[in-house]
């Protein structure tokens, strides 16, 4: 089965050629002034001209009202919206209605209660995003750092298509997939040498680390 990748926060052309490079199907750009992954509409446009053809351009917006969507939208031109705040599924819907596009719902989870949150969402969200809660006093909705007791995914049905979110590295990416079967991943910190900071060097790893995790997989080990 094919396993999706995605490489969100990206902020520099060097970035964006290593996610590419490993083979990224997804490349995500964050619009939120508050994160240090922010990234400036025009730049994104810049930087996302890369990805034609090679792997999806993602916006990821947090409670965006339609004016700054608008300005996204026209100027970058996304192949889906991601929504990481508190938007309702009637706010989803709107903004599928209004811009066309794919819009994936990140939620945010720390115990097996919290898959309850999916449902309002199911047949709306064309996808989920499964990041974790942020630590207390955390001003970042995602990007922390932080996984999530992957374990809880057990209870999930089958049919929900998610990317699995936080605190992924190459150093836990096997045990991951391993414990989730996750037919998708997003990584943004994992990557990184300082907040907002990609190495391309940490990209490659991680890469490699899907990879291998993989092949075990495959073989049963």
């Amino acid at each position: 089965m094919p396993l999706d990748i995605k490489i969100c926060g990206l902020k520099t052309p060097e970035a964006v050629a290593a996610a590419l490079e490993g083979g990224a199907s997804h490349v995500g750009f964050i619009f939120f002034p508050q994160s240090p992954r922010n990234v400036p509409v025009e730049e994104a446009a810049r930087l996302r001209q890369a990805a034609t053809g090679r792997a999806k351009a993602v916006a990821v917006t947090v409670d965006a009202d339609d004016a700054a969507l608008d300005a996204i939208v026209r100027a970058m031109k996304p192949d889906m919206l991601q929504l990481h705040g508190s938007e309702t599924p009637e706010r989803v819907a709107a903004v599928q209605a209004r811009y066309g596009l794919p819009v994936m719902k990140a939620l945010s989870l720390s115990e097996a209660a919290d898959l309850q949150d999916i449902t309002p969402y199911r047949g709306i969200a064309d996808r989920f995003l499964l990041d974790a809660k942020p630590p207390k006093g955390a001003v970042l909705p995602g990007g922390n750092g932080v996984p999530f007791d992957w374990s809880i995914l057990a209870a999930l049905d089958a049919d929900i298509d998610y990317m699995l979110s936080g605190g992924l590295d190459a150093g836990n990416i096997g045990e991951a997939l391993r414990i989730t079967n996750a037919r998708g991943i997003d990584v943004s910190s994992g990557v990184e040498t300082a907040p907002g900071v990609k190495d391309v060097g940490l990209i490659a790893s991680f890469f490699e680390a899907v990879r291998q995790a993989r092949l075990s997989l495959d073989a049963g080990t």
